[in-house]
């Protein structure tokens, strides 16, 4: 599939690069998309050597911007001698031709562009498949007229009939392999699911890590887990969804999932294709919407991603603002916010220092506290030891030794662990009261 291998070759090794950022009258963007553009450009290893900004009253059919408008960026193609011009609205298949054959070289939309840094990120075997599903779709809408220079492919002996054309066989060829990736995703979901049902079973507290691409959720994700997760200061860093088990100070045992990062306009095809990666944050119990504090344009970022959140089907799920970077702010120091029930509803941190990190603890042992359960257990004298890991998951209200050597504990921890303490020999569970009101004290 030659065409698909050109398609995936496109970017990405330093071509000179026109981004040209279209603005329709009638549909204002937000006031950060024409500089996420460019970052989305440049993080993709393009040399970006000019941008222009192109105004529209109204999208046109055969170009989507005016022919003069064409006819400027041509020259401008011709006199830099550029390889790439991308624009930032989704163009139609056919204005996707007509540009190229009118500028004379590579020609792509902000969605291309977005796939192509995906493709370029994706190291897990199940995000490659993503990844490559999102584009095998995307490409199968950009085939249209792709083969017409080809005489169509003649049969057998006889030359019975005209055949298949090359544009019939790359679009049987690409439903054949979409068709695929989907039975193979299809199995790698299933395990997801069956580890996810896992932990729900065992009422193992599950955190999720959301918010807008580059917000500091990997860096964040690594302080919290004591993990290597990839983390750097550029788009789409992450894209392989990563859990890991931790010991939360006063919440005890909990699993922690860092996500893909959310932009404006993710392809719906993206959306699509990491659906089943975006399960784990819509089966969260706490979610940690991550946002940049030194953004200017952080407001409209958290309505954006409360706008996937909500598509994705998770707006119902507890969750606790986490403004990261106060580094990055000049004289700011850490605090928590409280709604007017009294519930943290926003911590203020540095991911990057660790300075509020303690603010977080307290924030998710009140989110996570109807998953805590009171219980009086009694440890004989063999199993004492077990006491200071009681020590260090969850915490001791009240501890006493009897008469023979054993002691006595009140405990506040996790169902879960309480459940996976019970089944340490010599461990004995006297009483538990389970209440979502409790409080550490």
């Amino acid at each position: 599939m030659v065409l698909f291998e050109q398609q995936k070759d496109a970017i990405g090794k330093g071509e000179r690069t026109l981004l040209v950022y279209v603005e329709l009258t009638s549909n204002k963007q937000s006031h950060n998309a024409q500089v996420e553009f460019k970052e989305l450009a440049e993080s993709s290893g393009l040399n970006i050597v000019k941008t222009i900004k192109v105004n529209c009253n109204s999208v046109l059919i055969r170009f989507f911007i005016g022919t003069g408008k064409v006819e400027e960026i041509a020259k401008i193609v011709e006199d830099s001698a550029l390889d790439l011009v991308i624009f930032s609205p989704e163009l139609s298949p056919s204005q996707e031709r007509n540009l190229k054959k009118s500028l004379k070289c590579q020609v792509m939309d902000r969605t291309g562009l977005i796939l192509d840094i995906f493709a370029l990120r994706a190291s897990s075997f199940e995000g490659k498949l993503q990844v490559e599903l999102a584009q095998l779709k995307h490409l199968s809408t950009r085939l249209i007229r792709g083969w017409t220079h080809l005489e169509r492919q003649k049969g057998g002996i006889g030359l019975r009939g005209p055949g298949e054309t090359q544009l019939e066989t790359d679009k049987r060829l690409i439903a054949i392999r979409i068709k695929n990736i989907t039975k193979r995703l299809y199995k790698v979901h299933k395990q997801r699911d069956l580890g996810r049902k896992s932990r729900t079973k065992n009422e193992l507290p599950m955190i999720a890590l959301a918010g807008y691409t580059n917000a500091g959720k990997s860096t964040l994700f690594n302080v919290l887990t004591n993990a290597e997760v990839f983390a750097n200061d550029q788009l789409f860093a992450t894209l392989n969804s990563t859990i890991r088990r931790v010991i939360l100070p006063a919440s005890g045992e909990a699993a922690i999932v860092d996500t893909v990062g959310f932009i404006q306009d993710l392809p719906h095809d993206l959306v699509d294709a990491f659906k089943s990666t975006l399960e784990e944050t819509k089966c969260a119990n706490v979610l940690l919407h991550i946002v940049d504090a030194a953004d200017e344009y952080n407001i409209e970022k958290i309505a954006q991603v409360e706008d996937i959140i909500f598509e994705i089907g998770a707006s119902n799920i507890p969750s606790i603002l986490v403004m990261n970077k106060i580094d990055c702010l000049d004289n700011f120091v850490p605090r928590m916010d409280r709604d007017e029930n009294g519930h943290i509803h926003r911590v203020w941190l540095s991911a990057q220092t660790g300075k509020g990190i303690d603010f977080l603890h307290q924030a998710l042992a009140e989110q996570l506290s109807g998953m805590m359960t009171r219980a009086k257990v009694h440890l004989d004298v063999g199993s004492a030891y077990i006491r200071s890991n009681i020590h260090d998951i969850g915490h001791i209200h009240h501890e006493k030794v009897d008469d023979f050597g054993a002691w006595v504990l009140e405990i506040f921890v996790t169902k879960h662990y309480l459940s996976k303490l019970l089944n340490f020999k010599g461990v004995t569970l006297l009483w538990e009261q389970s209440s979502p009101t409790n409080k550490l004290i």
